[in-house]
């Protein structure tokens, strides 16, 4: 029995070694995508450019894989405006926000998935599969409104907790919307920043901002009730022990 307890530990480090090693390879690749800039985007809009006809597939699929190594998500939406027009610039940025989602998600699902269950329990994680299946789709959709937070480690993070992977295109979708006719319609726009279609995305961008900003508080908030909830359920317990 002794020899059990003393080697129970061992799988649980070893989950714990997996995604901590998991995180740290997300947080050189955002360091060296994100900040140091080795990806140089322009030369990939050149590139894609010269593909002709194929040119608007092209560019999703490219700008699919480079959001998800972290490559800004912005900058690659003002170039699909830049390069297609606002129209047909805005049906690549989503179809390359999309594939970005379902990417991270799919690499995070394989990268941690495992271990991610194995860390929480079976019956957390039982738990945590149920409410994704209720309100998977929706909680991709709002975190696409939460400023400030990155869309692709978003995204790695639902894959290792289990979010299907149609829910992750889906909600990408719909809750990236906004934005990509905000940074699509300004690429297009950026030789005319007076223009309405210019003066249209900056109100889009602003009431974004607001919504977001609303939502993440109202999160943050209801999170927080529910863990003092919890906290004052599990408080009586050693009292009633007595």
């Amino acid at each position: 029995m002794v020899g059990e307890d003393e080697s129970a530990p061992a799988p649980r480090r070893r989950h714990v070694v997996r995604l901590a090693a998991f995180a740290v390879f997300l947080l050189v690749l955002f360091y060296l995508v994100a900040v140091a800039h080795v990806v140089d985007v322009g030369r990939v809009r050149g590139a894609v450019a010269a593909t002709g006809p194929a040119a608007p597939l092209a560019y999703a699929v490219a700008a699919a894989l480079l959001g998800a190594v972290f490559v800004p998500g912005p900058m690659l939406a003002a170039g699909s405006g830049l390069v297609f027009g606002p129209f047909v610039g805005i049906g690549v940025t989503l179809g390359a926000t999309a594939g970005t989602a379902v990417v991270a998600a799919f690499v995070g699902r394989r990268a941690g998935r495992t271990s991610a269950r194995a860390l929480l329990g079976p019956a957390r994680a039982d738990r945590l599969d149920a409410l994704i299946e209720r309100r998977g789709l929706w909680a991709v959709v709002g975190q696409r409104f939460v400023p400030g937070l990155s869309d692709a480690l978003a995204s790695y993070a639902f894959g290792a907790f289990g979010v299907p992977l149609w829910q992750m295109g889906v909600g990408a979708l719909i809750g990236s919307l906004p934005r990509a006719f905000v940074y699509t319609v300004l690429g297009a726009s950026i030789g005319n920043l007076s223009s309405p279609l210019a003066y249209s995305a900056i109100a889009v961008w602003c009431v974004t901002a607001i919504v977001g900003a609303f939502a993440a508080r109202r999160g943050y908030r209801k999170w927080r009730g529910h863990a003092g909830h919890a906290e004052e359920g599990a408080a009586p317990d050693p009292e009633a022990g007595a």
